[in-house]
């Protein structure tokens, strides 16, 4: 769905707004503005991690254009956990504003503290836990348990004079999760009591039917793998996943093998869980990487980072021979991670890297070793049915998974009308139980580029595409200045082009041509000049080569 773009009409006294700013229609950049009385609340603030479509960005942020002129309204970001699809756009937010109070969980304001170091920002936090209600100016928020594929995640309820809303975060209803803390339903029913005006639900499973598997399900399978496996092992996993990183610990230590972690994120991460009591490492099983190399082969478990691929990552460089451990024959990799949409090609590309390097690659399409973070469409029918929300406003997933969230709203008695397919920058105006859509915000992509942070645009990604898939062609034309007539050349190079240069030979003349009959016509401009040489060499090379390269001339005059 493509809303047109429109301004929304001044916010009415008594009436809560709320703008998705990301995450609709993605998988990542999870951001959602609540305005209030003239204040801001923010519920999340993470990234998007690129595709392959966008060559050279680093991250995605959300576009913070719906709030650049209202920064000091800002009361206070909710961060629901700790996965950067949640949290790693703080950086960029603070770095406009520092004094933003971050208001969060003990472990997720740990990992958004960590990352903030790096960046040079101290922030004001208030550490928030389950069952807790605090008034952050005029936003009446209570904290709710919910699990996920990270420890201490909440759902938020979010209070005013305009109603009771309430956002799930990521969430899913484990019922028998490894840390013993449940998806507070006792919690959700007694909203539901006091009546959800507007419910904000999760919506990346929702396509998913029956329910989400037991996190406890995958530890049997790692202690059979690593039992089993005659040398080393790698697993890859999210380096935010504490859960499975516990459930590795506690296979290998069963096995008598030590574990090294590898990745700056996940020792960092694994630091905080340690030091949190949210990890718990039996004494002797860690080891440093660097002294790692010294043990038996059949003595190790190494825990690294890049499961999704990742180019840069652990497991990437392994499987390209470009890291301090080479896997080879005997030596078992285990991917303990779900495949985020659009990374498809580039774990595959890894595993059969490490199948040829004679690895046994263990993976969720061969062995039960990983489960989803997201609540399955069978949880999410129960959430509806407990909560019996007035309005319902599907977020966190792309356009599939929030029609398939919407359908299962409606099935549970939530009238059509009241179930709002949104994208980023729709305008949801709540008011004594009545939602309305009132504007479209024109909202982009901000690439991060390097240190470059907006400054790359869709136009320059196109640009680096054709140049990657076509090629490159200069042209260099010198011109008298007072008649038109080429003085020298044209000079053509390529590169990215599998013809030698002397193929272009034959469309030198064409150019010369085009040129001469441009100073008959009395055009004496560089710049036009420059169009005549690439309209002559584009037609040629299209037909000729059947190629569409990137063309660049230069006409200098003499």
């Amino acid at each position: 769905m493509t809303n047109t773009v429109s301004a929304p009409a001044k916010l009415a006294p008594g009436t809560l707004r709320v703008t998705p700013v990301g995450g609709l229609g993605e998988i990542g950049r999870n951001m959602t503005v609540f305005e209030f009385d003239g204040k801001l609340l923010i519920v999340d603030c993470g990234v998007l991690f690129p595709e392959e479509h966008q060559p050279g960005v680093d991250l995605i942020l959300p576009d913070f254009e719906a709030i650049r002129g209202r920064l000091d309204d800002i009361v206070g970001v909710v961060l629901t956990h700790g996965h950067e699809d949640h949290i790693g756009a703080v950086p960029y937010l603070l770095k406009r504003k520092g004094d933003i109070p971050l208001i969060g969980s003990q472990l997720t304001l740990a990992l958004v503290e960590a990352k903030l170091k790096e960046h040079r920002i101290k922030p004001y936090t208030l550490t928030v836990k389950e069952g807790q209600r605090e008034q952050v100016g005029p936003f009446d928020l209570e904290f709710v348990a919910v699990n996920h594929s990270i420890p201490d995640a909440l759902a938020v309820g979010i209070r005013t004079p305009a109603g009771l809303v309430l956002a799930t975060g990521d969430f899913k209803m484990d019922q028998l999760p490894l840390d013993g803390r449940l998806t507070d339903l006792r919690a959700f029913a007694r909203l539901g009591e006091e009546g959800v005006d507007m419910f904000l639900v999760d919506s990346t499973n929702a396509d998913v039917p029956g329910f989400t598997p037991l996190e406890r399900a995958i530890g049997p399978v790692l202690d059979q793998v690593i039992g089993k496996a005659p040398r080393r092992v790698i697993v890859a996993s999210f380096s935010s996943h504490i859960h499975r990183v516990q459930q590795v610990i506690d296979a290998a230590a069963a096995h008598g093998r030590r574990v090294a972690f590898l990745g700056r994120s996940m020792v960092r991460n694994m630091t905080i869980a340690e030091q949190l009591g949210y990890l718990h490492v039996p004494d002797g099983v860690l080891i440093d990487y660097k002294k790692a190399k010294d043990l038996p082969d059949d003595r190790i478990v190494y825990m690294s980072t890049g499961s999704q691929g990742e180019p840069m990552a652990v497991l990437s460089r392994m499987a390209n021979l470009d890291h301090a451990i080479e896997p080879g024959e005997g030596d078992t990799v285990i991917l303990a991670s779900s495949l985020i949409p659009g990374n498809e090609n580039a774990v595959y590309r890894v595993i059969d890297g490490l199948t040829k390097l004679g690895a046994n690659v263990v993976h969720k399409a061969n062995a039960k070793v990983h489960v989803s973070g997201h609540a399955a469409a069978g949880e999410l029918l129960y959430c509806y049915n407990i909560l019996k929300p007035k309005n319902v406003l599907p977020v966190h997933g792309e356009y599939r998974h929030l029609m398939a969230n919407a359908k299962l709203a409606q099935d549970s008695g939530v009238p059509a009308a009241n179930t709002i397919i949104a994208e980023n920058g729709t305008v949801i105006d709540l008011k004594d139980g009545v939602a309305t859509v009132v504007g479209q915000l024109d909202l982009g992509f901000v690439y991060v580029d390097g240190s470059s942070v907006g400054e790359i645009t869709d136009a320059d990604l196109k640009d680096r595409r054709i140049l990657g898939e076509e090629g490159f062609i200069s042209v260099i034309v010198v011109v008298d200045a007072a008649t038109g007539r080429i003085v020298t050349g044209p000079e053509i190079h390529a590169r990215g082009v599998a013809e030698d240069d002397a193929v272009f030979d034959s469309v030198k003349p064409k150019i010369a041509q085009a040129l001469t009959e441009a100073a008959q016509s009395g055009v004496r401009d560089p710049h036009a000049l420059q169009q005549v040489v690439r309209r002559a060499i584009g037609r040629w090379v299209n037909q000729s080569l059947r190629r569409r390269p990137m063309i660049v001339p230069m006409v200098i005059e003499a």
